[in-house]
């Protein structure tokens, strides 16, 4: 790599400041021990995505954005590889990066290489999810839970390696328990994890689902969400009447939502008319559904 001018370094962010570097195209598995722990620029094509990444969805315009910078000040923050076999590598971390580093037909990126199995892949890649700002309870509680199964961390563990107090933890992972079109509202914003929590008490499906429903329709706060369900258990209010669902619409129903990969709703009124309520979570996840529908 040429050295660079301090004018020219402006532009072309931490590439600019890397030593020069060996060839990537000579690195074998023989010195590739030498490698690291060093930040090198190492060619687009050589590096393969994370299998383990628990995130599917990346917002396009984000990424464009992103892409923007990246072509005005270069990758400030180099992304994470471990090494494979041959001249390959694997993104541990910075997919975003990498995918808006190609999107502007860059060559190379600079990456920080490290040692890593398959384990520790899945480990640091939902750590690094977890991590992220934007994430929604429902998106956040999952990766908890697949590093509890799949990892076999405890809940102590967990919240030591995650920078979080146990209760925290405690308290996404319970939202697991509630019925999954309250999931889906929580994720596409219908809902706040304040009302998620509220609700984990309430053991019935339809009890829950009823709640929901007067929570969107009287836009009930988080306070009185809670109010409602003190005094559902206690008995004070009685509870919601249960939908009389049809035998040929439930018989139907895990055929559909296996289809569709979403539990759909379903809503009935007493003519015996209905709709079926089908969510999606991002515009990647609708495009597959209308496909679907075709």
């Amino acid at each position: 790599m040429a050295k660079a001018t301090r004018k020219q370094a402006l532009g072309r962010g931490l590439s600019a400041l890397l030593k020069d570097t060996p060839n990537i195209n000579a690195v074998t598995d023989k010195n590739a021990a030498k490698l690291v722990g060093s930040i090198i620029e190492l060619e687009l094509d050589a590096i393969e995505v994370n299998p383990f990444q628990p995130r599917t969805y990346f917002d396009a315009e984000a990424l464009t954005e992103l892409a923007n910078s990246i072509k005005e000040l270069g990758v400030i923050q180099p992304i994470t590889v471990r090494k494979l076999e041959g001249n390959k590598f694997q993104l541990v971390s910075g997919e975003r990066r990498f995918r808006a580093s190609k999107l502007i037909g860059n060559k190379t990126v600079p990456a920080y290489i490290r040692l890593a199995n398959d384990q520790e892949m899945l480990e640091m890649a939902l750590v690094e999810n977890i991590q992220r700002k934007n994430l929604d309870p429902i998106e956040v509680a999952l990766s908890y839970q697949r590093l509890i199964d799949e990892i076999q961390l405890t809940q102590e563990n967990l919240s030591i390696r995650v920078g979080k107090k146990r209760s925290t933890v405690t308290n996404y992972l319970r939202l697991l328990k509630l019925d999954p079109i309250l999931q889906t509202g929580m994720r596409d914003g219908f809902i706040s994890m304040g009302h998620g929590r509220a609700m984990i008490n309430v053991n019935d499906s339809e009890d829950q689902l009823a709640i929901y429903e007067k929570i969107l329709r009287e836009k009930l706060s988080v306070r009185q969400t809670e109010d409602l369900v003190k005094n559902l258990k206690s008995g004070k209010i009685a509870k919601p009447k249960k939908k009389m669902v049809p035998a040929f619409v439930k018989n139907s129903l895990k055929d559909i939502n296996d289809y569709f990969g979403h539990k759909v709703d379903v809503t009935l009124n007493a003519n015996g008319k209905g709709k079926i309520s089908i969510p999606f979570h991002s515009e990647e996840d609708f495009n597959r559904i209308k496909n679907l529908l075709k």
